[in-house]
């Protein structure tokens, strides 16, 4: 056990008790927009009063609500086994969801991105020891756009057996990448005992929530699939300036998202999240690498702690558009930050340019980062005492120890023994191995993974089984 689990605060209890109170004032007498006619029944049924599409939700109905919010998550792989917890201070990473650009690493251009893209983003997170669970990362073009948001999904769990962070785009898609997810379970029961993905829903800022969104929240809380909110305040420009008070708006759209998925299904889990940014006043951009929005992200995590909820934040991404030193010190920062905070789901690796890229180089990466930041959490630890003074003693006889039972014993716990990625050659070596930056090392490593056999391949049934929805569907859209 470590002496203690390293960790980082940014609000004291005195704050986000008044944070929490103030974003419930906000929801009650400011109100929520509500465009989804489902949610507007709902609402109605329970007899919140409103002014048009904006409700004001009674501070009394959030807390009963909040009563019934699991504060625990266990996603599960795609054959059924326990993968990750999203609890406690338990972190994990993913690579965030819905790029529209590929940085193609054979010719250094960032363009559209096509499904064999996908596929081979999906093959190499899947080879990547420090990264937990997969996402529909990349919006590609070559499928009719009708298809996009399930066909994603199809690919992912085609090739790729980690549990997904995916999303809808249309309202559609909901049923097809619901019965996608049923090819991988028993049952409707069994998927909800056994979840395999996740699905954002982003509330438009400032307080509002969306027709898809809504339908998001609402058809996931019915069949017990995960939630992930990803609230997205924009310091400056659709939130207040200030970063406590975009905290406080991000607390308030999520607690009326909260309602609308209690009001649904009680008990059904979600994920308080978020993708929040402050405004650059000099570029005009949303950038993700900034340290106020690192510590915007910490605030909203921190009230998501508060409530005992899981948690979810957009961070180890960068806003660079290639993997350079500037990818590398935001990559690092923003997950160094997120493991010390504990968050329990972290949507970014492989992410550049504020989101709208992904980079398979970048990914490879970054999941050495990840890989450090795991080792850092874990501690320091007592393994035995007294400590050092044993061990000293059979210095004075060998002069070294490197052949010390202790050593033997105990290096591969303590040390985090990177990949090929991370240079700790010395000079003569580092030429004789062709003086490659770290950035040639990522895309040979990439190469490396697409050439392995998968880790867990995919059962013949189920892939005819998803290939069967895959060509209906797609047959459903070029009619």
């Amino acid at each position: 056990m470590p002496i203690i689990r390293p960790e980082l605060k940014i609000l004291d209890d005195d704050h986000k008790k008044m944070i929490l109170e103030e974003a419930k004032t906000i929801l009650e007498t400011q109100g929520v927009f509500i465009e989804n006619h489902e949610a507007i029944d709902l609402f109605n049924k329970y007899g919140i009063n409103h002014e048009g599409l904006r409700f004001f939700i009674p501070p009394d109905l959030i807390d009963k609500c909040l009563k019934s919010v699991p504060s625990q998550i266990t996603l599960y792989d795609r054959d059924g086994n326990e993968h990750i917890s999203l609890s406690g201070n338990n972190v994990n990473f993913d690579p965030g969801s819905a790029a529209i650009f590929m940085l193609d690493e054979e010719t250094g251009n960032i363009r559209e991105a096509l499904s064999n893209d996908f596929i081979r983003f999906s093959k190499v997170v899947e080879q990547l020891k420090y990264v937990d669970a997969q996402s529909t990362a990349l919006i590609y073009q070559d499928v009719p756009k009708e298809a996009q948001d399930w066909h994603r999904l199809y690919l992912a769990l085609s090739h790729c057996y980690k549990p997904v962070v995916t999303g809808t785009f249309r309202k559609e898609s909901f049923s097809i990448m619901r019965d996608i997810l049923l090819a991988c379970r028993l049952s409707e029961e069994d998927l909800a005992r056994k979840p395999l993905a996740i699905f954002d829903a982003c509330p438009s800022p400032p307080l509002k929530w969306s027709d898809l969104t809504t339908q998001s929240l609402i058809d996931a809380a019915k069949c017990l699939i995960p939630s992930e909110f990803v609230s997205m305040p924009l310091a400056g420009a659709n939130a207040p300036i200030t970063l406590i008070g975009s905290i406080t708006q991000h607390c308030a759209e999520c607690l009326a998202g909260i309602v609308i998925v209690q009001l649904t299904k009680q008990g059904a889990p979600l994920i308080w999240g978020g993708s929040p940014a402050v405004f650059d006043m000099k570029h005009g951009t949303t950038p993700m690498g900034a340290i106020e929005t690192m510590m915007i992200n910490l605030g909203d995590i921190e009230m998501g702690k508060y409530l005992s909820l899981p948690t979810h934040a957009y961070m180890s991404l960068s806003d660079s558009k290639v993997p350079d030193s500037q990818a590398g010190f935001e990559a690092g920062m923003g997950a160094l930050l997120a493991g010390l905070a504990g968050i329990n789901m972290v949507s970014g690796p492989g992410m550049l340019d504020f989101e709208s890229t992904q980079s398979i180089e970048k990914l490879i990466i970054d999941n050495e980062i990840i890989g450090m930041v795991k080792r850092f959490i874990r501690g320091i630890e007592v393994h035995e005492s007294p400590f050092a003074s044993e061990i000293l003693k059979d210095y004075e006889n060998k002069e070294e120890l490197l052949s010390h039972p202790s050593t033997l014993k105990y290096f591969r716990k303590e040390l985090f023994l990177p990949s090929s990625i991370i240079d700790r050659m010395t000079r003569d070596s580092w030429k004789d191995m062709g003086s490659k930056s770290t950035r040639k090392r990522a895309r040979e490593l990439a190469k490396e993974f697409l050439e392995k056999t998968p880790l867990k391949a995919i059962d013949d049934k189920l892939k005819k089984e998803l290939n069967n929805i895959a060509e209906k569907e797609l047959n459903k859209s070029l009619s």
